[in-house]
């Protein structure tokens, strides 16, 4: 079939939305009709080469915070079927690898074609571009284009009265941010937190700093706008830079500093992590989820403090959560009032428009830009 989609045609050019050449679902395998995705900053690191060799290279169909409904299953699956709602995790879970035996599925072995974008079973690909090239996908996903095949194991099946256009923020950003705090970072009731950068990610880690009975949540970004969203995300105190949060350090925590400190700016780099890491007191965690530059070789981690202090330097992917359980449970959350999607999305864009949304990202404008589809 021809469906249309947003393709990488070449590192730092615009996206290009044109028809492409789709192939049935194979065993295994699951065609759905996207209602909506978000459009995360992480797409952007694929478009600008900041995380060369982790993703596909050009070309590549974008998009990794989807919803849709499903049309054809392929061979085998047999707990899906035409007209399931369903939503996209960004790291599939096949619940067979030793990680997701150990209870760890957010490093599934599955997620091994990353760097090629290509089907789980076969290493094949699906999806075409007109003139003849194979195009692979973004987190084996590939959610800026109006339908797609993905394997079963980056489904989650949903309620059929679940608002879709809500639904496709569970795929990355929300639980990738409330996992950093509640999971990877463990706050606890009475911690002092910081949140450095409050975009799609960071506004997350602020609900679910704020949900887990943090005493203090600091929201840390240059944006007024984003410090503004985060404190009707639950933060108490704002900073627009670490300098000043560091200024600040001694009044808001009683010079004890921060219990957690969760990098969730767009692009991270040693030298900003080294200053952040300032901001922590003794035995403090620090949760690094944004992703940094593949070419980064070097960290600027004063590594006596972590020594001396006990400071912990903790890596988060997907925010440490579970797909299969975390999603369907958050979404709940937000069905029963608890948990802000709503205030997330900032504005809605046609497919045609992808280009105009990531320049709104760019220019601070949007804490999440959503893709809508007929």
């Amino acid at each position: 079939m021809r469906t249309r989609a947003a393709v990488l045609r070449e590192v730092n050019q615009p996206w290009s939305v044109e028809e492409i050449e789709l192939d049935p679902p194979k065993r295994g395998e699951v065609l759905v009709k996207m209602a909506a995705s978000g459009m995360c900053h992480s797409d952007e690191h694929a478009m600008d080469g900041h995380i060369a060799g982790l993703v596909p290279g050009a070309p590549m169909i974008g998009g990794h915070e989807g919803s849709g409904v499903v049309q054809e299953v392929g061979e085998g699956v047999d707990w899906l079927e035409p007209g399931d709602h369903v939503i996209f995790g960004f790291i599939p879970a096949c619940g067979r690898c030793p990680s997701c035996a150990d209870g760890h599925s957010n490093l599934c072995d599955a997620a091994a074609t990353f760097t090629e974008g290509t089907q789980i079973l076969d290493g094949g690909y699906r999806h075409h571009t007109l003139d003849g090239h194979d195009l692979g996908l973004m987190c084996l996903l590939g959610t800026f284009a109006e339908h797609t095949v993905v394997n079963e194991a980056s489904v989650i099946k949903i309620d059929k009265d679940w608002p879709l256009d809500k639904a496709c923020l569970m795929g990355c950003g929300v639980v990738t941010g409330w996992g950093s705090a509640v999971y990877s970072a463990g706050v606890q009731p009475g911690d002092y937190v910081a949140v450095v950068g409050v975009g799609g990610i960071g506004s997350n880690a602020v609900q679910g700093a704020a949900m887990a009975g943090a005493r203090v949540v600091t929201a840390i970004d240059p944006v007024e706008f984003k410090r503004e969203k985060a404190m009707e995300f639950g933060a108490t105190h704002t900073a627009s830079s670490i300098e000043e949060a560091m200024e600040r350090l001694p009044e808001i925590t009683w010079e004890r500093g921060y219990d957690k400190v969760i990098m969730t700016m767009g692009t991270g780099d040693g030298e900003t992590l080294g200053q952040a890491f300032n901001l922590g007191g003794k035995r403090a965690k620090i949760v690094i989820t944004n992703l940094h530059s593949t070419a980064e070789a070097n960290l600027a981690v004063p590594g006596i403090m972590m020594t001396m202090f006990e400071k912990q330097l903790v890596g988060s992917l997907f925010g440490s959560a579970n797909i299969r359980k975390d999603i369907p449970r958050l979404f709940e959350l937000y069905l029963q009032g608890q948990l802000k999607l709503d205030e997330l999305v900032t504005k809605t864009y046609t497919l045609d428009q992808i280009n105009e949304g990531y320049q709104a990202m760019r220019d601070g404008e949007n804490i999440r830009g959503v893709i809508l589809f007929d």
